[in-house]
């Protein structure tokens, strides 16, 4: 079944050693005169200045102006690197291999999604049997330019009709078009305005989506989105007469989900006002009128259910279990007091998904994969044989299949695409990955190191066998380290251009992150954020007092809260960085919670309004406002102008305030992608336009030369 970021000696030397490098030879840049206004805003009786907050409002023609003249220097600088076109060429070239997504079964069809290439956007086909396969939806022809994306699809029960969503520009508002799986024909009015929803089918008479009122004229962008609401959508009607199922003012949640199960039976709705904890409804369709019944009444805990054998619900949760439990109860009763334990909380943290009449159980040992397969009553079948050490994802399906998929990926392993036969536990290869890449010549191994307070970290390191330990190796550190996501191994084509040039990719599990539960996930928010920036210093140290690389040949990277992280930790300590890459970032942490649905963010971060004591610890960190004059990376920030889920307005002060502070003669740039999102459905061309720019900016900042001597 489905379900559902003072200048110290050491500054100075860095900055000496670049101009012996010849890096700083390139002359300062004509950054903008970017307009400083005379803003503050108190809180608990300080007073914080906000030059730049003009640049908040990005529809402005001064805005767009800054824009477009922040750009033209920085594609200036790019294009004066002279081995910037012999990276695109590589990676381009590299690119190039047909790219499958794991097939799935709907309706008499099994689909699947395939990108040639160098395509935009990957094409859906559809096929028979084992008959010819077919374009089923091409978002190719979507737009012009590749910039529309298909942002999800879902499928009726019997396969006749299906819904899907397209994203314009890489926006988070949607529009939902529903066509006639036979012949494609469409089935009523686009629906319009639709953000962080999926879509739930009520038979083959309509669907469930959730959106938010759509903010004025003016701020379609960065306008607050507060309150979720469900609706049900009856086909063949005006989408102004859907109605309100949950939500609204009457049950104020910011993020309303909702699903059904595959039985048609209930609709399960998920309440939540952050992005961790939910309340859980449910009610039971084959009762006409029956209400909707609360579950679990705080969101203290997560938990969703993700199947049921007639009115025997399977929840998942992580009530009374950091790592998280498989747990029965019946829907006449479903209170947590009556939940019973099916799959226990171990040491790893626990996953769930269902297919065929089984359970998968995807635990996270040391944040890569271990799965086992258990029948519905709990019993456990067999440990499934992985490929390697490395991330599975998949086994997911309709209860008739005998068959399910999954898809096996490591930093040094392409992904590969596996069927899976569920009685006997067979995997064999379906789509092997074409890329240009010959895993036996690098390895990637898992070092465990110290942080700041003692605590001890997983990192794992990928690069070419035979490596010197000479502390030479450029290096790139990426992490995120928030909101409980995991950060597991994953195989990234433009990484190649790294590794094959003698290059480290270092992946830290900070805290923050969800890779050994919620209990990681809480020791890096609101007054413990400090340990994730300490968490991540503390990588960088361990990779320089092993010379797998030194400050001078150390980069660092991370995207949204990962830009965060980026942000405040080369502010802290500037000197222990040669690059530094913050990309979609939250920059400044006492105004976040004003834009969009920021305000969602708080379980992790706490608001400058909560107290002065959050007040006091945020504005130390604020990567916006930490900012002082000083010797800093070089820099190159990335956002896009459709960003409505991280604004540009945060990387757009926080670029302003690093290039009036900067004091070294490192560049600080930003690159702002156009017609591009939060990052999600960009095309290939914006995906490589963008990869390419950054290897470039780093090596020329390093004082290397592409490709490197081997």
């Amino acid at each position: 079944m489905k379900h559902f970021l003072p200048i110290s000696a050491l500054a100075l030397l860095a900055a000496s050693q670049v101009s012996a490098q010849g890096v700083a030879s390139i002359k300062p840049l004509p950054y903008p005169a970017t307009r400083q206004v005379d803003t503050m805003t108190t809180y608990f009786g300080t007073k914080v200045a906000d030059p730049y907050r003009w640049l908040e409002n990005d529809q402005a023609a001064d805005t767009k102006a800054w824009v477009q003249a922040e750009n033209q220097v920085t594609q200036d600088y790019l294009g004066k690197i002279p081995f910037r076109e012999a990276i695109r060429e590589r990676l381009t070239k590299l690119w190039n291999y047909a790219k499958y997504s794991a097939p799935t079964k709907e309706g008499k069809y099994t689909y699947f999604s395939k990108n040639t290439g160098l395509q935009s956007q990957y094409v859906m086909y559809r096929q028979l049997g084992t008959g010819a396969p077919e374009v089923f939806l091409d978002p190719n022809t979507f737009s012009k330019d590749g910039t529309t994306s298909l942002a999800g699809i879902e499928f009726t029960q019997d396969g006749t009709l299906a819904a899907y969503q397209i994203s314009e520009g890489g926006s988070d508002w949607r529009k939902v078009i529903v066509l006639k799986t036979s012949d494609k024909s469409l089935v009523g009015d686009t629906l319009k305005d639709v953000k962080f929803s999926g879509l739930a089918w009520k038979g083959n008479a309509g669907f469930y989506y959730s959106s938010y009122d759509k903010p004025k004229a003016g701020s379609q962008l960065a306008g607050k989105t507060q309150i979720h609401k469900l609706f049900y959508h009856q086909l063949g009607t005006a989408q102004s007469t859907d109605k309100l199922i949950f939500g609204g003012e009457a049950a104020p949640h910011r993020y309303i989900g909702a699903n059904v199960t595959e039985d048609e039976r209930y609709l399960i709705i998920t309440g939540a006002n952050t992005t961790t904890g939910n309340e859980l409804y449910l009610q039971d369709l084959s009762k006409p009128g029956s209400p909707i019944i609360n579950v679990v009444a705080d969101e203290k805990s997560q938990g969703y259910v993700v199947d049921n054998v007639g009115s025997k619900l399977y929840i998942y949760t992580n009530h009374n279990a950091p790592n998280f439990r498989l747990v029965t109860v019946d829907a006449a009763a479903p209170k947590q007091a009556n939940w019973k334990n099916l799959i226990a909380e171990t040491k790893n943290v626990l996953s769930v998904s269902t297919v065929g009449g089984n359970i998968f159980a995807t635990y996270l040992k040391d944040a890569t994969s271990l799965i086992e397969q258990y029948d519905m009553s709990g019993k456990r079948l067999r440990i499934i044989q992985l490929p390697g050490v490395g991330s599975a994802g998949g086994f997911g399906g309709k209860k008739g299949q005998k068959e399910t998929y999954y898809t096996f990926t490591s930093y040094t392993y392409p992904p590969t695409i596996f069927k899976y036969d569920i009685a006997s536990g067979t995997s064999t290869v379906y789509k092997k990955a074409g890329v240009q890449f010959d895993p036996s010549k690098f390895e990637s191994k898992q070092v465990f190191y110290t942080s700041k307070d003692g605590t001890r970290v997983p990192m794992l390191l990928t690069y070419k066998k035979g490596l010197v330990l000479n502390g030479k190796n450029p290096t790139l550190l990426y992490a995120y380290g928030g909101f409980g996501v995991n950060i597991t191994p994953g195989f990234s084509t433009s990484n190649i251009i790294l590794l094959e040039n003698g290059g480290v990719y270092a992946v830290p599990n900070l805290r923050g992150g969800g890779e050994y539960g919620e209990t990681w996930h809480l020791a890096g928010t609101k007054l413990q954020k400090q340990n994730v920036f300490d968490d991540y210093i503390a990588a960088a140290e361990y990779l320089i007092k092993n010379n797998y690389t030194s400050s001078n040949y150390l980069a660092i990277s991370g995207g949204s809260n990962g830009g965060l992280l980026v942000g405040a930790t080369m502010s802290q300590r500037p000197e222990l960085f040669k690059v530094a890459f913050p990309a979609v970032g939250v920059m400044d942490m006492l105004r976040y919670n004003q834009f969009t649905a920021g305000a969602g963010w708080a379980y992790d971060y706490g608001t400058a309004q909560d107290s002065k004591e959050m007040f006091d610890y945020l504005y130390k960190y604020s990567p916006y406002h930490a900012l002082k004059p000083a010797v800093y990376p070089a820099t190159m920030i990335t956002t896009a102008d459709h960003d409505d889920r991280v604004v540009p307005a945060h990387s757009f002060k926080f670029a302003s305030r690093l290039q009036a502070d900067q004091q070294g003669p490192a560049p600080v740039l930003i690159r702002i992608e156009t017609k591009a999102g939060h990052g999600a459905g960009r095309s290939t061309a914006q995906v490589i336009g963008e990869q390419v720019d950054k290897w470039a900016f780093m090596f020329e900042n390093m004082g290397l030369k592409y490709p490197m001597a081997q």
